[in-house]
């Protein structure tokens, strides 16, 4: 199904990326809710990142969540390692330093990252699908913030897939038997000062997320750069009341690569800034593992074969963890 070719012209830009505002969406007329769809559409179709104003995530809980993070952070390695799951795919509990690289490549991304996930785990759902968050007993607090803001996140996710839904000639509701409940994972992530010559200029090496979408805190410090349609790299900081929301790739599979996965990467900070770390908190939007990602049909041309194969979004996520370091084929076998 051919659509009319997409046009952000007229939007509001912030450093690089288009600029919405979604209570259009959830408040607004009839008219506003189009206009949001429709420029929420071909943003996402000629960049593959917004930057979203008007969700209603409290400011107060970004900045509780970012101490409660740093606290964390600033443990003894050997304490944060007691909150290490590998047996989960490293999908819950700490992350050490090192661990998770870009796929296709073999260089450790300068970070370490904490991972919580649903806590409305769906009936009869596989344990394995959905283990048990980890928390911290020096950081009690950890728990009931990082809920919160779970549960805030996924509620701004559900609502920019109803947009998404109409923007493909759904219905509104298409996504809302996968997505609440869904695996989506909340992670804190610290890159911590650097303190040598470094080997490379980039802290996350480039990639593309897994997930349906991503909503991205604004991080603590820039760095995040996304590539053009051109190849060309562009810097991305978020004004602080915005949240950042990319497509990922079960997205681009389901619409048969029509909504853009965009690559991006975290560089290093200027060299006057190597003793300042950076924090984020990408909220990974996934639905529940039994959804088909098999390419819509009004995706596909007539005639013509999807670009991917099909398969589910619990398959394709235990995939993509293998490639990008977080679990391996022997883990799983011990699990």
């Amino acid at each position: 199904m051919k659509h009319p070719a997409p046009s952000v012209a007229h939007l509001d830009f912030v450093a690089g990326i288009p600029t919405l505002n979604l209570a259009d969406f959830t408040e607004g007329q009839a008219s506003d809710r189009q206009r949001f769809v429709n420029d929420l559409g071909a943003a996402y179709r000629e960049v593959g990142f917004v930057a979203i104003s008007g969700h209603g995530v409290p400011p107060s809980l970004i900045a509780s969540m970012y101490e409660s993070a740093q606290s964390f952070f600033g443990l003894p390695v050997e304490a944060k390692l007691e909150y290490e799951r590998p047996e989960h795919s490293r999908q819950r509990g700490y992350v050490k330093f090192g661990t998770e690289h870009a796929k296709d490549s073999k260089a450790a991304d300068l970070k370490e990252f904490w991972q919580v996930g649903q806590t409305d785990i769906p009936p009869n759902s596989a344990p394995a699908d959905y283990p048990p968050n980890v928390f911290v007993n020096e950081t009690p607090e950890l728990e009931g913030k990082s809920n919160e803001l779970f549960k805030a996140l996924e509620s701004v996710g559900c609502q920019m897939l109803r947009a998404i839904a109409l923007h493909l000639g759904l219905d509104e509701m298409y996504f809302e038997p996968h997505v609440p409940g869904g695996n989506s994972i909340l992670r804190l992530i610290h890159y911590p000062p650097i303190t040598t010559e470094p080997q490379s200029g980039v802290r996350s090496g480039q990639h593309e997320d897994i997930n349906l979408i991503t909503l991205l805190v604004g991080a603590s410090a820039s760095g995040l750069e996304v590539m053009d349609k051109e190849g060309e790299w562009t810097a991305v900081t978020a004004l602080p009341e915005h949240l950042v929301v990319n497509v990922g790739d079960m997205l681009q599979r389901l619409t048969n690569h029509q909504l853009k996965s965009t690559t991006h990467r975290v560089v290093n900070p200027p060299r006057e800034l190597w003793g300042s770390p950076r924090f984020s908190m990408p909220f990974f939007c996934h639905p529940r593992p039994g959804m088909s990602l098999e390419a819509l049909p009004q995706c596909v041309e007539e005639g013509q074969s999807p670009i991917d194969p099909p398969i589910t979004a619990g398959a394709y996520l235990a995939q993509r963890l293998e490639e990008i370091g977080l679990t391996s084929s022997q883990e799983k076998r011990k699990a």
